[in-house]
């Protein structure tokens, strides 16, 4: 780090334009950027002043004489502890796996977000990944029904099950949670359980549209609406015309956008920036929020009669650091997804890792527990995951453990609280309705096989979940 507190970063890149940009977007977290023309140039600059109180390097691999994967090697050769981060324009899970294989810490794709490059910058300094890799892991096969999604923690098969209900209707859903906990995984279960699951489903990210796009990305416009709309466009919402949209980051939508978005809750049309006349449409809507909607409209920044309209349905989905019995299953599950990905294998995971991976408070979620997975599978020698191939999980859980609970207000049984926060036990009527929720998610709905593991027969089982009030969506 510089005398002044800024972070340093090395940008290995050929094409002076390009530096500058970069090094200006770099410059708006604090970092202030040395620049190297080609590998050669780069690797020389790590023996310099500057190059030993380097924090960082950002390397495009479309740098001249710099085939990428040999120049990432030997710089990770030389500073084993430097972050690395890859500009490309090639997004794929192949390139990705070659790059970290040569010591990448994360990479990203072109063109340049402002965010999504101080995010990457910032993380990787942190020892955490928030480049492409989140939306490269993101890309593995995720469409899930309500009853392949894995977790048996009460409160998330709670959440499912008012999912779950939610599908079958009409109405807006709003699902709140931290970034991470799979809101979208989630959303999309919503609409393929919905009558609507034959018709299209389309996810805009609120937050990553500039806000002078927004409007005419989730509208559309006319040709001559605005300067630079040289082209008709149509909008999100009528490209999807009869199916669902899921907005995500929903608080993050500029004010002019959320009128129009309450006119077509309203009136069921959309207008199109410069068009003359609204159209008509049909969509189901489901947002998301990683912060609390409601503090938004108290702070004057979101709505009050949009929130309320688009809080019809409300499904709260806990962190995983709520629901730490969850992770053998989600790590397996995670695992045996990444395993289908070009040039990666299927792995086993062994005891101590997974001992590992529970006493981390994952701040990131699932998101990040599918991160080190991904990465730790791409870097694997042998048959399974060990606890040596989590080291940057290892030494961030001895500094962020999740916090010691007392063991009579928080003591748990695989996902099952037994006692009350005032450390009287809990109702027999309440253990046991999670005890037959956690074996309904464990068992993914196999109601024979569920009551052949509770020791009862499939009738008794069938009364108990009327009179404990247990939905099977919450499986």
């Amino acid at each position: 780090m510089t005398r002044n507190g800024q972070r340093l970063l090395l940008l290995i890149d050929d094409e002076p334009a390009r530096r500058r940009l970069v090094a200006a977007l770099a410059s708006r977290g604090g970092w202030r950027s040395v620049f190297a023309t080609d590998g050669e140039m780069g690797i020389a600059t790590l023996g310099t002043q500057d190059g030993m109180q380097l924090d960082a390097v950002l390397l495009d691999d479309r740098a001249p004489d710099a085939d990428a994967t040999p120049l990432i090697a030997e710089l990770r050769s030389r500073r084993p502890s430097l972050p690395i981060l890859l500009i490309t324009a090639d997004g794929s899970v192949a390139h990705a796996v070659s790059a970290m294989r040569a010591g990448a810490t994360d990479f990203l794709v072109k063109p340049l977000a402002p965010e999504r490059l101080l995010a990457a910058l910032e993380a990787a300094v942190a020892g955490t990944a928030a480049g492409e890799l989140r939306p490269l892991t993101e890309k593995i096969p995720a469409l899930l029904a309500f009853e392949e999604i894995v977790g048996s923690s009460p409160d998330f098969r709670a959440a499912l099950a008012i999912a779950a209900k939610a599908a079958r209707g009409r109405v807006p859903v709003l699902i709140e949670g931290e970034s991470g906990v799979g809101k979208e995984v989630v959303a999309e279960a919503i609409h393929a359980a919905s009558p609507r699951s034959r018709r299209p489903m389309t996810c805009v990210a609120c937050g990553a549209i500039p806000t002078n796009l927004i409007e005419s990305e989730l509208f559309g416009h006319e040709t001559g609406a605005f300067p630079g709309a040289f082209e008709r466009r149509t909008g999100r919402f009528a490209e999807v015309d009869g199916g669902t949209v899921f907005l995500d980051e929903i608080g993050r939508l500029p004010l002019d956008a959320q009128a129009k978005l309450l006119q077509l809750l309203q009136t069921g049309t959309v207008h199109a920036l410069g068009a003359r006349h609204p159209r008509e449409v049909d969509v189901r809507m489901i947002v998301a929020t990683d912060t609390r909607l409601f503090e938004e409209v108290e702070a004057g920044r979101f709505r009050e009669d949009l929130y309320y309209r688009l809080n019809a349905v409300q499904v709260t989905i806990p962190p995983l650091r709520e629901r730490t019995a969850d992770i053998p299953a989600l790590a397996r599950h995670l695992l045996a997804r990444i395993a289908q990905q070009p040039g990666l294998r299927a792995l086993g995971i062994t005891e101590d890792a997974l001992a590992l991976l529970g006493i981390y408070d994952w701040p990131g979620n699932v998101r990040q527990l599918q991160n080190a997975l991904f990465r730790a599978a791409v870097l694997c020698e042998g048959a399974a995951l060990t606890a040596a191939d989590f080291p940057m999980i290892a030494q961030l859980g001895r500094q962020r453990l999740a916090p010691v609970r007392a063991p009579l207000a928080m003591a748990t049984s695989g996902g099952v609280t037994l006692f009350r926060a005032d450390g009287n036990l809990r109702a027999l009527d309440e253990i046991e309705a999670d005890v037959i929720r956690l074996a309904i998610g464990h068992y993914r709905g196999r109601m024979t096989e569920v009551a052949r593991r509770l020791g009862i027969g499939r009738s008794t089982l069938y009364r108990r979940l009327g009179e404990l009030g247990i939905d099977n969506a919450a499986a």
